[in-house]
């Protein structure tokens, strides 16, 4: 008896040894699919956010101007929207963003393609001279304020008027913009944006109430983005930001 035990012990003993760790390795293989799993479970409950971050960090910002991802969530949340709601084609893929809660004298505005994800400009932008000084602090949707207005445009044709080359803007936000074409709200050219007036007034100059940009980049800016594509202008207002219908979940 005591032979036959010496036998199956040993016998015993290298069964087990392969069955143990293989037990082990299943155990370790449900927990990486379980933990997989959820990976995927949340990637695929919040897609909008998830493709937010990847074009976003995708961006090269080296050569300009950083801009907040948050600021970027919320405008890209409020494109997605307006193609699904038929307001921007389908294939549309520049979104233009204006940050409004920096400083006047930095480049401040973004024109960037989502497709490619790249910043095809970046560049100094005006707010209205009743919003504020160096910085913007009011806003306004009412006629003659000379105030900004919060939200997403959608850029429409280009005419050549009093501020030269220009391009009308459409206010998609209720109550907060879409009195822009009534105000004669537009993108133009403006020779009070630029370096050196920064530096000689200790900010750029200020607009009616219009996103103006720079003479030498105006046509170029405007003959790319005119013509159904998106523009928001951002500030942290907590009324407008949860107001918006472009931005409610």
């Amino acid at each position: 008896m005591k032979k036959i035990l010496f036998i199956l012990i040993p016998i015993y003993l290298l069964i087990t040894s392969f069955i143990l760790p293989k037990l082990e390795i299943d155990k370790s293989r449900n927990k990486l699919d379980s933990v997989t799993i959820k990976s995927n479970f949340v990637s695929s409950d919040n897609s909008e956010v998830s493709k937010a971050e990847q074009i976003f960090y995708s961006i090269d910002f080296t050569n300009s101007e950083k801009l907040d991802e948050k600021v970027f969530n919320n405008a890209f949340k409020g494109f997605e929207k307006l193609k699904l709601a038929g307001k921007l084609p389908a294939d549309s893929h520049l979104l233009t963003i204006a940050d409004f809660s920096k400083s006047s004298n930095t480049k401040r505005l973004w024109v960037i393609d989502l497709e490619n994800k790249k910043i095809l400009f970046n560049t100094l932008v005006a707010h209205g001279m009743g919003t504020g000084d160096e910085f913007a602090e009011h806003f306004s949707n009412t006629e003659s304020s000379h105030q900004s207005s919060l939200g997403f445009y959608i850029t429409e044709e280009t005419y050549t008027g009093n501020n030269g080359y220009s391009m009308r803007l459409v206010g998609m936000d209720k109550g907060f913009n879409d009195a822009a074409l009534q105000r004669a709200i537009v993108m133009h050219g403006a020779d009070y944006v630029s370096e050196d007036f920064a530096k000689n007034h200790k900010r750029i100059g200020r607009s009616w109430g219009c996103p103006a940009v720079s003479r030498d980049l105006a046509a170029p800016i405007i003959n790319t983005i005119k013509s159904k594509n998106c523009l928001f202008i951002y500030f942290p207002d907590e009324n407008y930001l949860n107001s918006s219908e472009w931005l409610k979940s």
